[in-house]
């Protein structure tokens, strides 16, 4: 009996060692520490998580999936709806967005809008990214779908089509509310999906901007921009109930990082944490490119076509993550028909991009159409038969 004792001793501490809040632990899909090691890091946030950017793959992760309040890191969610709707068409950067009673009382951080004032559609979306402004946000949204209701009704379901588990959404703000809530992984995911686009990029990454001809200053309220080499998004949040959060991003020779901090204690802590994170990350990992987004690949015999061969080109960058010093081994395997039938549009998906390590799938990227090919009129079709059986 005296041995099971011992052994159940071992089992409670060991319990409560893993449970013990503090030290950020390495992912699953990170090289696991050995028996012994100390903690990757530590944080002060409540939960934190460092994800690279072309697979989604966790590197580092405390408390990913708590429930928290994220303040103005709502935004981020914000930010993304309104910048697939102009992708999508359905409104311009140009457009002129009036301002509502409703988005003038809010409170918060602002821009002091009025009722009735008018701003286009991008100064909007610049005060939201750069100033954080919480009656710009709920000016967009009307903008963008009609009412602030209908557009947190989108948020929510944007969130559900990202397959986040644990997010809700009950404003485009972040102000206080019950039921509105992240995790840091969820957030993560909103993050990467905001990257993809050019704008959130662009509009994310501008520090100061004059806004109304000059008479009103916007300053980035995500000061790694400026702290740590390589941000060039993100958004801060700051209330009593949240604490100090942060989103962003960073990328260095080709690694694109994302890290979320929720509830750092302190002002600034939110970017001393992320900070930690990135050091992290850019030491222990580095990005092995195959090939570049828009580079041929392979040409594809064309049938029926203007052109006998059309340039296969991967449709983002074909590039994965490695721990440094375990860069060799990967390989493409390109997924591909033997032939392609005329007409053909520049961007046309006509494959996929294997990449493989010791035969495990690592990433996939669509391989699409690197410019149009026309189908041939009848003429030509016969004159090229004919060229191709007798020559000349």
């Amino acid at each position: 009996m005296y041995w099971k004792r011992i052994l159940v001793a071992l089992l409670a501490c060991t319990f409560l060692l893993g449970g013990m809040p503090g030290p950020v632990a390495a992912a699953p899909e990170a090289k696991p520490e050995s028996a012994g090691d100390k903690p990757a890091l530590e944080t002060t946030a409540d939960a934190a998580v460092l994800m690279e950017n072309s697979t989604g793959r966790v590197l580092l992760a405390k408390e990913p999936d708590k429930e928290l309040p994220m303040a103005s890191v709502t935004k981020i969610m914000t930010l993304l709806l309104a910048v697939e709707a102009v992708e999508q068409g359905k409104v311009k950067l140009t457009d002129r967005v009036v301002t509502s009673e409703n988005a003038w009382e809010m409170g918060g951080s602002q821009i002091y809008l009025e009722p009735g004032e008018e701003m286009s559609l991008e100064e909007m979306l610049i005060a939201v990214a750069v100033g954080s402004a919480n009656d710009a946000s709920v000016a967009v949204a009307e903008h963008v779908l009609g009412s602030e209701e209908a557009f947190v009704q989108a948020m929510n379901e944007r969130a559900k089509q990202l397959g986040l588990k644990h997010t809700h959404f009950v404003n485009p703000t972040g102000l206080p509310a019950k039921g509105h809530y992240t995790s840091a992984h969820d957030m993560a995911v909103i993050m990467r999906e905001c990257l993809k686009y050019p704008l959130f990029k662009r509009i994310s990454s501008i520090y100061e901007y004059d806004l109304r001809g000059g008479e009103f200053k916007l300053w980035n309220t995500n000061k790694l921009l400026k702290w740590f080499q390589g941000t060039d998004a993100g958004k801060t949040g700051w209330t009593n109930e949240a604490k100090y959060c942060l989103a962003s991003s960073a990328e260095r020779d080709g690694l694109r990082l994302i890290a979320v901090v929720l509830g750092t204690p302190e002002p600034r802590s939110h970017f001393r944490e992320s900070i930690k994170l990135y050091k992290y990350g850019f030491a222990r990992f580095q990005a092995v490119k195959l090939a570049g987004k828009g580079e041929t690949v392979k040409q594809l015999p064309v049938g029926k076509g203007v052109a006998d061969k059309l340039a296969v080109v991967p449709a983002a960058p074909v590039s994965v993550v490695a721990p440094r010093g375990e860069q060799k081994g990967f390989a493409m395997r390109l997924e591909l028909p033997a032939r392609v039938t005329a007409p053909v549009v520049k961007g046309q998906k006509v494959g996929e991009c294997v990449v493989v390590k010791n035969g495990r799938e690592e990433l996939r990227v669509p391989l699409v159409a690197g410019h149009d090919v026309p189908k041939a009129g009848l003429g030509q079709q016969i004159q090229r038969m004919f060229t191709r059986l007798y020559g000349g």
